[in-house]
C-alpha cells in the first residue's frame, strides 16, 4: 500500500504532518508532534514522506539514526515540472510555485548556499521563508495535476521520483563519505611535490621545476602565469595561442619538458594539495557534497571539493577501512547502448543486446571490423562530429542503423528550430534564447543573422547529445535507487557516484553480493527506464582496497 505523509519541521525540532489521500489532499487531521526524528522514524508503513526539501530535512533524520525508504521533494519536482513546461530558469522554490498557484508576485529563489569543507549537509540547499503547510499540500496537489498533463504522465511520474531518490542517496552517501587516507595522501604529496618549505611558498619539486624553466629562457619565468610563458616563447621565436600540452609538444625548445611537468604537479598541488586535504578530508572521509541533476542534463555534481575532478595519481589516497573493500562499477559504453534503448532501432538493439563490446560488434557489422572508426562514428553522432570524416562515417552508420542517427538527427533539428527537447522519462532542455540555453551555448543571444545560425547550430549539437547524455542519466537514477534498496539490509554503503561509475564500500564478505547487485540493479533500471528492450547494461566491475586499483 502506497502510504503518503506530507511532513514540515517548525520551530524547536518539532514537525506537522498529515496522511494524504492518493490526490494530494489531506486524509486527516493535520498533527504537531514534538520531534521530527521521532514522528517519522515511529511510522515505518509510511511508504512515501512528501517535504518541501530533502536538504532541509534529511540530514537531521540521518543523524538521529532515521533512514527514510521513499520521499516527494516538492521543490526538486518543481524544477522538472517547470522545465516540462518550457520554464526551467524560473525560481524553483515552493514558495515561488504557491505564488504562481495563487496569481502573486514570485519571489526569487534565495541564493544557494555553498558547501563548507568539512561539513556533512549536502545539495545545494536554498534558505527561504517557511511556507504555510496547508500551502506546500496545495502545492504538491497541485504538482500531482501537472504530473498528469505531461507528455507521457507516468514517465514524468517515475522521473520525479527517481530524482527525488536521488536526493536521499545524495545526503547518505555525504553523510558515510569517500574513504580517505590522510596519510596516505600526505606520502603521496610528498613523494610528487618533494618537501615544503618553511615559510610557504611552492614546494621543492615545483620550485626546481620553475628554475629549469627560467634557465632555459635565460630569464625569470612564472610557469604558474601563462601570459608571462607566451610571452617568454614569443620573444623566443615561438607563436603560441596557449600553454596547454598538445600545443606545448608543437614545438622544439628546453622549456617545454619542465613546463609540462610543472603544470601537471602544479594542478596536483592546488587542485588537491596540503591545503586541500586540510580542508576536506576529515575524520578518514570526504564529503564534498553531492547534487543530483546538477547540470541540465541531469547529470550530478559536487558542490565542493572537486569530487567528480579526482586524478588518478590522487586515488591511491582512497582507501578501503580494514576488512572493508571497494566496490568500484563503471558502466560499459553507456550512451551508445542508451541511443540503442530510445531509438529503437533494431541492428543497434541486437548489438546491445550483447554484454560484450559494443564498438567490436559495430564494427563487424558497418565498418569492416575497424573498432577505431566505429567508435568515433558511434560518438560522432551521438556528439555532433558531422563534417570531414565523421560525415563518412556517419553515412556508413546511419545506411546500418538508420533508426538511431535518425533519433539523434531530429533531437538536433529540433534544437536548431528551438523546440523543446526531453530526456526518455521527460527531462526538458532549456527553451530557446533562455538565459540557461545562453549559458549553456556560451554567450549572449544576437540578432545578427550568422550570429542566431551559429547559435542554432551549436544548440542542435547540444540537444543531439542531451537526448542521449540525459537519458543516460535517468537510467542511472533508477540504477542508484534500486542499488539503494538492494543492499539496504547489508552494511554496505554507497559512497560515490559519477555518471556512469558508482562506489560502495562494504565488509570484505559482502564485496561479491554487492557487485552481484549493482549490476541486477543496472538490469532492473533498463526494463523501468525504457521497457522491454533487447539492450543490456553491463558493468565493469573491481573488489580493491585502493581505489587507484580498479583502473
Amino acid at each position: 500500500m502506497d502510504e503518503r505523509w506530507a511532513v514540515a519541521p517548525v520551530e524547536g525540532g518539532g514537525a506537522l504532518l498529515v496522511a494524504l489521500h492518493p490526490d494530494g489532499q489531506p486524509a486527516g487531521p493535520i498533527r504537531r508532534e514534538p520531534d521530527l526524528a521521532a514522528a517519522i522514524g515511529s511510522r515505518p508503513q509510511v511508504s512515501r514522506w512528501v517535504w518541501r526539501s530533502t536538504a532541509e530535512i534529511y540530514p537531521r533524520l540521518l543523524a538521529a539514526g532515521v533512514r527514510v525508504e521513499r520521499c516527494y521533494d516538492v521543490e526538486c519536482a518543481e524544477v522538472l515540472l517547470l522545465g516540462h513546461e518550457g520554464r526551467l530558469g524560473e525560481p524553483r522554490s515552493a514558495a515561488a510555485a504557491w505564488a504562481r498557484l495563487t496569481d502573486q508576485p514570485v519571489p526569487p529563489d534565495p541564493p544557494m548556499r555553498a558547501a563548507e569543507p568539512g561539513e556533512q549537509s549536502s545539495l545545494f540547499e536554498i534558505e527561504s521563508e517557511p511556507l504555510p503547510f496547508e500551502a506546500l499540500l496545495r502545492v504538491y496537489a497541485d504538482q500531482l495535476r501537472r504530473h498528469q498533463q505531461a507528455e507521457y504522465p507516468e514517465r514524468m511520474r517515475l522521473l520525479t521520483a527517481s530524482e527525488s531518490s536521488g536526493m536521499l542517496i545524495a545526503a547518505e552517501m555525504d553523510r558515510a563519505g569517500l574513504p580517505w587516507s590522510a596519510e596516505t595522501h600526505r606520502a603521496l604529496l610528498t613523494e610528487l611535490l618533494g618537501e615544503r618549505y618553511a615559510g610557504g611558498g611552492e614546494p621543492r619539486r615545483l620550485t626546481e621545476l620553475a628554475e629549469q624553466v627560467s634557465a632555459a629562457f635565460g630569464r625569470r619565468v612564472r610557469p604558474d602565469l601563462p601570459a608571462d610563458v607566451l610571452k617568454a616563447f614569443k620573444q623566443a621565436g615561438y607563436q603560441l595561442t596557449s600553454t596547454r600540452r598538445w600545443e606545448l609538444q608543437t614545438i622544439d625548445h628546453p622549456a617545454v619538458e619542465p613546463l609540462i611537468e610543472y603544470k601537471k604537479l602544479y594542478r596536483i598541488y592546488t587542485a588537491n594539495g596540503w591545503s586541500w586535504l586540510n580542508d576536506w578530508v576529515h575524520d578518514g572521509r570526504f564529503r564534498p557534497g553531492f547534487v543530483p541533476g546538477g547540470t541540465v542534463s541531469g547529470r550530478w555534481i559536487t558542490n565542493g571539493g572537486g569530487g567528480l575532478q579526482i586524478p588518478k595519481v590522487i586515488r591511491r589516497a582512497v582507501v578501503a577501512d580494514p576488512g572493508w573493500r571497494l566496490v568500484v562499477a563503471d558502466a560499459s559504453q553507456l550512451e551508445p547502448r542508451v541511443l540503442a534503448a530510445i531509438s529503437r532501432d533494431p541492428g543497434l538493439m541486437e548489438v546491445a543486446g550483447n554484454a560484450a563490446d559494443l564498438y567490436k560488434a559495430v564494427s563487424d557489422k558497418a565498418f569492416s571490423g575497424d573498432r577505431a572508426m566505429a567508435k568515433l562514428a558511434v560518438l560522432g553522432a551521438i556528439y555532433g562530429q558531422t563534417s570531414g570524416d565523421g560525415l563518412k562515417n556517419l553515412a556508413a552508420l546511419r545506411k546500418r542503423f538508420p533508426k538511431a542517427v535518425a533519433y539523434v538527427d531530429d533531437a538536433a533539428r529540433a534544437g536548431e528550430e528551438g523546440r523543446l527537447v526531453r530526456t526518455w522519462l521527460g527531462r526538458t532542455c532549456p527553451p530557446s534564447g533562455s538565459q540557461l540555453d545562453s549559458a549553456q551555448l556560451e554567450g549572449p543571444p544576437a540578432d545578427e543573422p550568422q550570429v542566431d545560425s551559429r547559435r542554432a547550430r551549436a544548440r542542435g549539437r547540444f540537444t543531439r547529445n542531451f537526448v542521449v547524455q540525459g537519458s543516460a542519466a535517468d537510467w542511472a537514477l533508477l540504477m542508484m535507487a534500486a542499488l539503494r534498496q538492494s543492499i539496504a539490509t547489508y552494511k554496505a554503503e554507497l559512497v560515490f557516484f559519477q555518471h556512469d561509475e558508482v562506489i560502495v564500500h562494504c565488509p570484505a564478505e559482502e564485496a561479491d553480493q554487492v557487485a552481484a547487485a549493482i549490476q541486477a540493479a543496472g538490469d532492473l533500471a533498463g526494463t523501468l527506464t525504457f521497457g522491454a528492450t533487447p539492450t543490456r547494461f553491463p558493468f565493469g566491475t573491481a573488489i580493491v582496497q585502493c581505489y587507484a586499483d580498479a583502473k
